[in-house]
């Protein structure tokens, strides 16, 4: 399976990424700005494509074929293009306050930790739709690691297309997530504008 290897901050920086936006405390005090030349159109468009697909950790075949999926949708298709990331199973457990980080959720759904509908399932892209139930399985539950994970996170903000219960660690999904749910600077509609090229 691919995947990318890049150093997390070293790819924030290039990218004008908060390195929080990924999970990570650490911030930087170098800056590279008033170095970096001015972009082009195209070259805006670029980065803001690569920005979200690392963000979220998709490959370059997986995010274009998210692409023509929102472009099927009703809607605005740079925000649906935004949902449809929102909905992978690796970006909900993260979501949810059950990883520190979204490549730590992909881990831990890799790992079998995590049930959809109490239904064992272990493909981080997988999407969850309204009315599924995100949780993990019982054994991984008590897990020393996992009790850590979440009282870590325990004040981390659930959006509001997740109904949390903090008791059992399960997630009901009631939406699809909306633009506001969006909590990192993005111009999706370069994204759009890149792909229409």
């Amino acid at each position: 399976m691919a995947k990318n290897t890049q150093p997390i901050l070293k790819r924030c920086r290039s990218l004008g990424i908060s390195p929080a936006v990924m999970g990570y405390d650490k911030s930087s005090n170098r800056s590279d700005e008033s170095r970096r030349r001015k972009k082009s159109e195209y070259g805006m468009q670029l980065n803001e494509k690569q920005k979200v697909k690392f963000i979220y950790g998709v490959l370059e075949k997986q995010f274009a074929k998210y692409y023509i999926m929102a472009t099927k949708m009703k809607g605005v298709t740079g925000e649906c293009l935004l949902s449809i990331l929102e909905s992978r199973l690796d970006n909900t457990i993260y979501r949810m306050g059950l990883a520190n980080t979204r490549r730590e959720a992909r881990q831990i759904v890799n790992h079998s930790h995590v049930t959809v509908n109490g239904q064992k399932v272990n493909i981080p892209s997988y999407l969850v739709k309204p009315g599924d139930v995100v949780g993990l399985k019982e054994s991984s539950r008590n897990a020393d690691r996992m009790k850590d994970i979440v009282e870590r996170n325990s004040s981390r903000l659930v959006p509001k297309w997740i109904d949390m219960d903090k008791n059992t660690l399960e997630g009901r999904i009631i939406a699809l997530a909306d633009r506001e749910d969006i909590d990192y600077p993005v111009e999706e509609h370069m994204i759009v504008e890149f792909y229409s090229r």
